[in-house]
Formats: structure tokens, C-alpha cells, sequence
């Protein structure tokens, strides 16, 4: 495994998956402003190498993600300025999982809280240990959430519930998370990394065009209406199959074996 150590994250390569390892344990992974720009550009990493078909978010430690490290910004003295510019690199880092062209995996350890849990949704699958829990406990503190929440969150698990998880700031485990939609999977502690590791391989065994075209058609199918929406699938079908992966997905379906795709 190839590995990249940046001072709050800790970036490694094998198999096709990156893996992103959120690395600040002694604070459970809370937030800084250095975190959210390492963050970008280990997804950046991964966006920009051909080599990398899937990418893994966790945590090192005893946590996915708590949110903002409150003890660091209430010991800091920020202008009304910064502190907009540090909301901004929250809302880009989940735009940038969401908008990723490669399928983004949540590996939720431990808690995943408030910006902890907006990452997470933000992710194309959420799969969580048994015993972790997620939340959204911003208005419980005087806040709101963030990263596009208040739309990926109803997608997820309906309006009723997304209003019971954001105005109640209600944490819950693995299993009620997967039970309401909000978790793919559900996994022993132990096992979870391990597990998230194979699914992201799935995942990378997969046409790479194909897969982008897919993930941005379900992003966006929201804003469109019915009619667009058909033509922007006409349009994701006809850009398949002008690569070479559609004839080697063709070619490999003829001859029942694995295909072999290349990315183009």
C-alpha cells in the first residue's frame, strides 16, 4: 500500500481505492481549517490519478468525525471574514465528495457528528459499524447544518425523519441508520475496514466512464424534470458507448468472462 501523510489525514493507495484517513485521534477527528484543506486536496489526488477507481473515507481512532474541534475555534480569535471563509471549505469539501467523479464509501467508525456526518451523507455509500453512531446536532448548539444536508438528507430517508434527525439532533447506531435508508451496510466493529475495503473494490471492478456517468445522473436527477432528464441519459448512453470500455464490456459478455476495463 502505497501511503501519503499529510499533517491531519493520512492518504493510501492499493488496489484502486484510495483510502482517506482522517487523523487527528487525540480530538476524536474534529475539524480545523487545516483538516477541510487537506481534505480537498486528497480528494484532488484521487480525482486527478486514473489509477484510482474508488476512494474510502474513516477514521483513525475512536471516531469517524465529530464535527468542528469547538475547543480550537473557541480559543481562536477569527473576523467575521475568516469565519465565512471557514464555513465555505466545509460546504466545498462535501461538494467535492458529492461531486466526485469516482464512488466515494464512508467507513463510519466511531461517532460521525455534525461536519463528521454531513461528510458522510455527502458520500455516495455509508456503511458503518455496529457500534457507531451518527448525527446532526447543530440546532441542539446554537447552529445549522451544512454541505448540502438539507437536501441529500430527505433523499436518503424521507422528510419526516430527516426533520426527526435535524431538529431533535437524535444519534443513531448502525442498524436504525441502515433500517431508514441512511446506511448501505452494517458491519462488527472489527470488520468494518476490512468490509468497506471489498465493496470499494466492487466498485473499482467497474466501468470507470460508466460509473461517473451514473453517479452524476442521480446527483442531478432532483433539478430536472422528466423529459431532461431522459435526454440527459440518452446522452450519458450514447458517451458510454463510444469508449473502449463498452466494447470490452460487450466482448467480455460474449465471451463470459470478467471484462477488462481501461477508463476510456
Amino acid at each position: 500500500m502505497n501511503t501519503l501523510n499529510f499533517e491531519s489525514l493520512i492518504y493510501a493507495v492499493k488496489q484502486q481505492v484510495a483510502e482517506i484517513h482522517f487523523n487527528r485521534p487525540h480530538r476524536l477527528n474534529a475539524v480545523v481549517e487545516q483538516f477541510y484543506t487537506e481534505l480537498l486536496m486528497a480528494l484532488s489526488l484521487a480525482e486527478r490519478d486514473s489509477a484510482i477507481r474508488a476512494v474510502i473515507l474513516t477514521g483513525a481512532g475512536r471516531a469517524f468525525c465529530v464535527g468542528a474541534d469547538l475547543k480550537e475555534h473557541g480559543a481562536g480569535q477569527r473576523t467575521a471574514h475568516q469565519r465565512r471563509q471557514y464555513l465555505q471549505l466545509g460546504n466545498d469539501v462535501c461538494e467535492k465528495i458529492f461531486r466526485l467523479s469516482k464512488p466515494v464509501v464512508a467507513a463510519v467508525n466511531g461517532y460521525a457528528l455534525g461536519a463528521g456526518a454531513e461528510m458522510a451523507v455527502s458520500c455516495d455509500f455509508v456503511l458503518m459499524a455496529e457500534s457507531a453512531q451518527i448525527g446532526f446536532p447543530e440546532v441542539s448548539i446554537g447552529t445549522s447544518v451544512g454541505g448540502g444536508v438539507t437536501q441529500i438528507l430527505p433523499r436518503l430517508v424521507g422528510l419526516n425523519k430527516a426533520r426527526e434527525l435535524l431538529f431533535l439532533g437524535t444519534r443513531i447506531d448502525g442498524a436504525e441508520a441502515q433500517r431508514i435508508g441512511l446506511a448501505t451496510q452494517v458491519h462488527p466493529d472489527a470488520e468494518l475496514l476490512e468490509r468497506a475495503r471489498q465493496f470499494a473494490l466492487e466498485l473499482a471492478g467497474k466501468a470507470p466512464v460508466s460509473m461517473t456517468v451514473a453517479k452524476n445522473l442521480l446527483n442531478q436527477a432532483t433539478g430536472h424534470d422528466f423529459a431532461t432528464q431522459l435526454q440527459l441519459e440518452l446522452d450519458g448512453v450514447f458517451s458510454c458507448t463510444v469508449t473502449e470500455d463498452w466494447r470490452e464490456g460487450v466482448n467480455a459478455f460474449a465471451e463470459k468472462r470478467a471484462p477488462r476495463f481501461k477508463g476510456y
